[in-house]
This record gives structure tokens, sequence and C-alpha cells, in this order.
């Protein structure tokens, strides 16, 4: 499937953008070339290939979820511009 200027006028007017009519014509030479790409990978034979979540084996992007000492929140309510305890004080907002 081809795409054409004309094509890329009428989703660039349904998207309210203004297109010079040098730029419909390059937006629609690289949508024909990512559609052609896509086609190309439709003719891939897949069959055989077992779906993943990730191109490539993910493993050990998350640490074990361990209770750990911190001192958050003493840093926190450093910053705190009033507070009564471990609590802040904000202005009253409701009567």
């Amino acid at each position: 499937m081809a795409i054409t200027a004309e094509d890329i006028r009428y989703i660039a007017e349904l998207a309210r953008l203004h297109l010079a009519p040098e730029e419909a014509a390059r937006y629609a030479e690289h949508a024909g070339r990512i559609v052609e790409y896509v086609a190309q990978l439709n003719r891939l034979a897949t069959a055989s290939v077992e779906p993943t979540a990730h191109a490539v084996e993910a493993a050990g992007f998350s640490r074990e979820d361990l209770p750990r000492p911190s001192d958050a929140a003493a840093a926190i309510l450093a910053n705190a511009p009033a507070r009564d305890g471990d609590l802040f004080t904000v202005p009253k907002v409701l009567g």
C-alpha cells in the first residue's frame, strides 16, 4: 500500500496540523518506507518463534524487596516549613 501526499494531508487535517506541500511529500515518502518495512516483516516466517515480552533475555533488573533501615523520614521532615512532631502542618482549607 503506497502512502500518498494526499493521504498525509488528510491525516494532518484530522490532527489539525498545517503542512507545506513539500512537507506532505516528504512525510509521504517516509511513511511509505515504514509501510514497506512492516510488509517485509510480515513476510518473515515466525510460526516456530515463541512469543516473548522482550527482544533479548531480560534478567537481573530488579532487586529483592527487603526491609532496610532508612533515615529518609528525618530528611523529608527537615524540609517541612511547619510541623507537629512527625507530621506536616498545613493551612486549614475547609471550614
